[in-house]
């Protein structure tokens, strides 16, 4: 079943009819993508370019590769070896790692937080005791 295609796409802009899409408001939406994406005006992307005419023109939000892969049922979409079921691989333990599984990087910072910390408790006993 075809479907009307003058029911597609973008039909009014701020309540007015757009009427038929035309190249110069495409290179007009083009150029609005590529300087939302960072862009000048000089240097619109072809991704601009196919982004604007699908929006003006009622085309799929999706790229012709992305909507190929879309169509694919979820189990077909990334079989590197068909017929493969695969296997996991044991995490190797790290150089870096105490048997906690602490790098040594986080020892360090605790090591460091509790050297504040007792810092801070020797500070204020201090204080306790100049004052009182």
């Amino acid at each position: 079943m075809k479907t009307n295609p003058l029911k597609q796409g973008l039909l009014t802009e701020n309540s007015t009819g757009i009427g038929t899409v035309t190249r110069k408001m495409v290179r007009q939406r083009a150029v609005e993508l590529a300087a939302i994406n960072g862009h000048s005006a000089q240097e619109v992307q072809r991704s601009d370019w196919e982004q604007a005419k699908r929006e003006l023109t009622g085309g799929s939000d999706m790229d012709a590769k992305e909507a190929v892969l879309e169509a694919a049922p979820e189990s077909d979409r990334w079989d590197p070896v068909p017929g493969s079921t695969g296997h996991k691989v044991p995490a190797a333990a790290s150089e870096d790692e105490d048997g906690e599984g602490r790098s040594d990087q986080e020892k360090l910072v605790e090591e460091g937080v509790d050297g504040a910390e007792h810092d801070q408790m020797r500070q204020a006993s201090r204080a306790k005791w100049s004052s009182g």
